[in-house]
């Protein structure tokens, strides 16, 4: 059976071989050619001489990639006739379509499949109400059309799958099956991890530096590193100078040190870069506190990945944030948050730290990866068998 999966995501192409920045590498999309025969992923590529340490290996067996012409800027718009074409031609010789969504990809890839009568499955993976409306002026002109059109077509799909497990089934909600998946699914989770982070926080002195990390890329606004920048202003007011934020991330960072040189904490904000996902946990085990303060997600890897370390957590009341954090830690999407901010932060005494790190190890056990492929598996099945 031949399967195609839809996105916009961007691979890079070197000698025949393809990769990715992570959100789809090799071991993720073998979830799909693991149940079907052949796998044909329709998406953005480009070309690349040399291959950095920043991108993983997508290419597998039984995987082809078809390239689909950049459309999403006003310079390219003209191609959307191309990838149309490029996107129907690969349907129609296809047996079934999985298209992740929010996607202007996937979004055509729907319409292909329902054009030439093949069944196709949802993946629900963020909302794109938070992601435009958080983005710009134009964005929130888009926002309520985007939002109706991903309403529309999730409620029609007859099998969907969601990231998260409550946030996006309401927003979104479909008439046919569904299951919810994370998109994270975490091979190594022990309790030495969780001794370890105990054990870190109760030799802490009290008078050394705090570390807060966040992992986002540092020029999408969205992402909200600009809220802990400010609260540590506003801490600093406070006399309150022992805490420094590390953020992990591609992007140019100058809108970020605009906000840190403003609010005058430039001292205090670290800028890592990127960094391989391999030395991810051991970076999370370096900090004391991780920060998602984002404005638009579907249920963030990063925080789940730091949680798995027994780090204590905060984030915003945003997608399936709150899923995750014990309500106390979750700060909200109004003015109010840079001061909510501050509250958390002060509140992280070395007992509460211990308890919360206790807590966010054991919320992470939900996220193992055996349990979840299973889930994921079972429900690929069913779609699969629906030709049978």
């Amino acid at each position: 059976m031949r399967l195609v999966f839809a996105h916009d995501h961007i691979f890079y192409k070197c000698n025949e071989q393809f990769f990715s920045t992570g959100g789809l590498s090799k071991e993720m999309i073998e979830r799909y050619s693991n149940v079907f025969e052949e796998v044909v992923i329709v998406s953005r590529q480009k070309e690349i001489e040399k291959v950095s340490d920043k991108l993983t290996i997508a290419s597998t067996g039984r995987v082809t990639f078809v390239n689909v012409p950049d459309f999403k800027s006003i310079k390219g718009y003209y191609k959307i006739l191309e990838a149309k074409k490029i996107v129907n031609e690969v349907i129609r010789n296809s047996d079934v379509v999985i298209a992740r969504l929010p996607s202007s990809i996937g979004d055509i890839a729907v319409a292909s499949a329902l054009k030439y009568n093949k069944p196709y499955l949802i993946e629900v993976v963020a909302c794109p109400w938070d992601a435009y409306w958080n983005h710009s002026i134009k964005g929130k002109i888009l926002a309520p059309f985007m939002f109706f059109s991903m309403k529309k077509r999730v409620l029609r799909s007859r099998y969907t799958v969601y990231v998260t497990n409550e946030f996006l089934q309401s927003r979104y909600p479909t008439k046919g099956l569904s299951t919810n998946c994370s998109n994270v699914a975490l091979a190594e989770v022990n309790e030495d991890l969780l001794a370890r982070r105990i054990k870190k926080i109760e030799s802490r002195n009290a008078t050394a530096k705090v570390i807060i990390g966040t992992i986002a890329a540092v020029n999408v606004k969205y992402k909200g590193q600009k809220y802990i920048i400010e609260a540590l202003s506003k801490l600093k007011k406070q006399g309150i100078t022992n805490f420094e934020y590390h953020l992990v991330g591609a992007g140019n960072q100058r809108y970020l040190e605009k906000i840190a040189i403003k609010y005058d904490v430039s001292n205090q904000v670290k800028f890592i870069g990127v960094m391989p996902h391999n030395e991810i946990f051991d970076w999370l085990d370096t900090i004391d506190l991780y920060a998602q303060p984002s404005r638009q997600e579907g249920l963030p890897r990063a925080l789940i990945e730091a949680m798995s370390r027994g780090l204590p957590s905060f984030g915003a009341k945003t997608a399936g944030i709150p899923e995750l954090l014990d309500n106390k830690f979750v700060f909200s999407n109004t003015k109010n948050n840079i001061k909510e901010i501050c509250g958390i932060i002060k509140s992280l005494d070395e007992k509460v730290m211990i308890e919360q790190a206790i807590r966010n190890y054991n919320e992470a056990l939900n996220y193992n990866k055996d349990i979840i492929e299973k889930r994921r598996n079972e429900f690929f099945i069913k779609f699969k068998n629906v030709l049978n």
